[in-house]
């Protein structure tokens, strides 16, 4: 189990994480300890460039949107592998095998991840096979991830 003994990255520090980071350049906004930010990626040479928000709420988990194109149509009628639904977005941790925590910095983790998900998901586009790993969890466990966030910060 991992726990960090950092402290806690305020949603501003998260945010000014992500503007110096030449890796997800983008824009993005920040309001009373919430941020939204949006970058493009393309993960691979010779990949497709997608543009992906990430949403966070501090003391939550972020959550990772892919804005465009639209992974559902690219997907045609096959079911989307490894994601939330409702609404749709990336599945990119085991919440409950706690990868991650407000200490650690959203463009060293989500940003890698949502880049490595996207790499496995025009790989699965091609061959129909998910070999991008993971367990994918119930929904309720982000939320249980969430819940214990905000417990231990005192909320």
């Amino acid at each position: 189990m991992f726990t960090s003994r950092q402290p806690r990255l305020t949603a501003a520090a998260q945010y000014l994480f992500l503007r110096k980071n030449p890796i997800c350049s983008g824009s993005g906004s920040l309001r009373a300890g919430a941020l939204t930010w949006e970058y493009k990626v393309r993960p691979s040479l010779i990949g497709r460039e997608y543009t992906v928000r990430i949403e966070y709420r501090q003391g939550s988990t972020p959550r990772v949107f892919v804005i465009d194109p639209s992974l559902s149509e690219l997907a045609g009628d096959r079911d989307l592998p490894h994601v939330y639904r409702d609404p749709l977005r990336l599945c990119l941790m085991l919440p409950k095998a706690f990868e991650w925590d407000s200490s650690m910095r959203i463009d060293q983790t989500f940003v890698p991840w949502a880049a490595t998900w996207l790499y496995y998901f025009e790989e699965w586009l091609a061959s129909g096979e998910w070999k991008g790993g993971g367990t994918h969890p119930d929904p309720s466990d982000t939320e249980q991830l969430n819940r214990r966030d905000r417990r231990a910060r005192g909320r």
